[in-house]
């Protein structure tokens, strides 16, 4: 993998040249905003007005954000306790080769969610109906577009991540999901639930789709494992929600998929956010080595 300082096409000035310009589409001051979260997406919250800007990352993913708005708009027809678009604006904005979605900012409360909080949120989002437009659960079909969408990678790990995609969606095929199918949130860990005044809230709907609601129970179950969380939080959520995924034998191709989602999610922003490479290096020689029991650093 390269390791020369190159330009990324998200860095921190490319990021606040979208920012001003979102902010300016909904006549809004962008001086003072704060970067919350730098991932997948570049989210920020502006000083000058209780609003948060999402601003997409990964070209290839840009396809997502009709589903994040399509959600969004299911969960607040149904009252889910999730994040709320800015009301009275088209969504989403257009800025130059960015997608920016607007969202109400959730004051968060003195404490973090848990994963009884979790729970409880996700039992509500499978007992929804599905709407039309979120599409069917293909985990893999994402890492495979932040492969090709890669700011850099060395030939032989994007070979290898694409050989173990194949494997994993083979082993996938093969599994009977003892739970029944629906809406799934897609990515469901205590980080996407913030505890605001009104009570905890979801949040982040890029991946919520038709399918397994085993899938929603997984990342808790991988982070007990591979990044040696406390294993109460996945005991908790377990319990409150009725059933254990990390006791059926189909849980180990399920964390198969989640840690291919895990380990390639900053490929697209890569050279923008170099601090990661380490950890990514890390986590590619794992994965290329089947070792399941070291320990992984959450990308920051």
């Amino acid at each position: 993998m390269p390791t020369a300082t190159l330009d990324g096409r998200f860095t921190r000035e490319k990021l606040a040249g979208a920012l001003t310009a979102a902010a300016g589409l909904l006549g809004l001051d962008p001086s003072g905003a704060r970067l919350l979260r730098f991932t997948n997406n570049a989210v920020y919250r502006l000083a000058s007005a209780p609003v948060v800007l999402r601003i997409v990352g990964s070209r290839a993913l840009r396809h997502r954000v009709s589903r994040v708005v399509t959600v969004a708009r299911h969960f607040e027809r149904h009252g889910v306790p999730a994040i709320r678009l800015l009301p009275g604006v088209e969504q989403p904005l257009v800025v130059g080769e960015h997608l920016v979605t607007a969202w109400e900012y959730v004051p968060p409360a003195a404490r973090r969610a848990s994963a009884k909080d979790l729970a409880l949120l996700l039992r509500r989002v499978h007992e929804l109906p599905v709407p039309d437009g979120v599409g069917e659960w293909a985990p893999l079909a994402d890492v495979r577009a932040r492969v090709a969408d890669a700011e850099e990678l060395d030939p032989g790990d994007r070979r290898f991540l694409l050989r173990r995609c194949a494997e994993v969606e083979a082993a996938l095929g093969e599994l009977e999901f003892p739970l029944p199918s629906g809406l799934i949130h897609g990515d469901a860990h205590p980080g996407n639930v913030i505890v605001g005044p009104d009570g905890p809230v979801l949040c982040d709907f890029d991946s919520t789709t038709h399918g397994p609601r085993e899938w929603d129970l997984t990342p808790l179950a991988v982070g007990r494992e591979r990044f040696g969380d406390p294993a109460g939080r996945y005991r908790m959520l377990a319990d409150v929600y009725g059933f254990d995924v990390a006791a059926w034998d189909g849980f180990p191709v399920l964390r198969a998929a989640r840690e291919l989602k895990l380990t390639t999610s900053v490929l697209p922003i890569l050279r923008s956010h170099p601090q990661v490479r380490a950890e990514l290096r890390r986590r590619l020689d794992d994965l290329r080595a089947g070792r399941m029991a070291d320990p992984w650093a959450r990308y920051r």
